[in-house]
């Protein structure tokens, strides 16, 4: 099974080292990581994609990872409300005859065209991971010759509490 696991950690050499590393010696094997600072300085935000064999270990995971040094908080935001979004860049051979059909067929993606070359064009999609691997079937059979994927980052979505408009009672 996939978890989603977010790392809060004060941004200093090696945190990522110590934490992959000990994930490693756990035997959780890592599908996607990505890393970026966060809206206060000096914090990173490290989003985990892993797979996990047997459930009961992940919370021993979650507790170790949250005792190492310069990790502010450690969340398993699996079965949380999430958005998740990853950026994939796919140079797909194409011959000037098959681009207007090429252009058709991964409309719905909305991708964006962010480089063309005689025979190839680069696309950039961005979405869910499945909606990545969908694109990437899709225009595999035109031939794929480079592809390039970020890794999923994810956030949990806020929830929108519902004011109960307060009667005034006037006198």
């Amino acid at each position: 099974m996939r978890r989603v696991i977010t790392v809060t950690v004060i941004n200093q050499s090696g945190v990522l080292n110590r934490i992959t590393g000990l994930l490693m010696k756990r035997q959780f094997n890592i599908e996607s990581i990505t890393v970026g600072h966060t809206e206060q300085p000096n914090f990173s935000k490290m989003t985990f994609v892993v797979h996990v064999e047997d459930e009961s270990k992940i919370e021993q995971l979650i507790k170790q990872v949250s005792k190492q040094i310069d990790v502010l908080k450690v969340n398993d935001i699996t079965d949380k409300s999430i958005l998740v979004r990853e950026l994939a860049l796919v140079k797909v051979i194409s011959p000037a005859n098959l681009r207007a059909e090429m252009n058709a067929i991964v409309e719905p993606f909305r991708p964006q065209v962010v480089d063309t070359a005689k025979n190839v064009v680069t696309y950039q999609v961005i979405g869910h991971p499945e909606k990545i691997d969908a694109f990437i079937e899709l225009i595999r059979p035109y031939g794929i010759k480079e592809l390039t994927r970020t890794g999923a980052t994810a956030a949990v979505r806020e929830m929108q509490k519902t004011e109960v408009p307060q009667l005034s009672i006037l006198k």
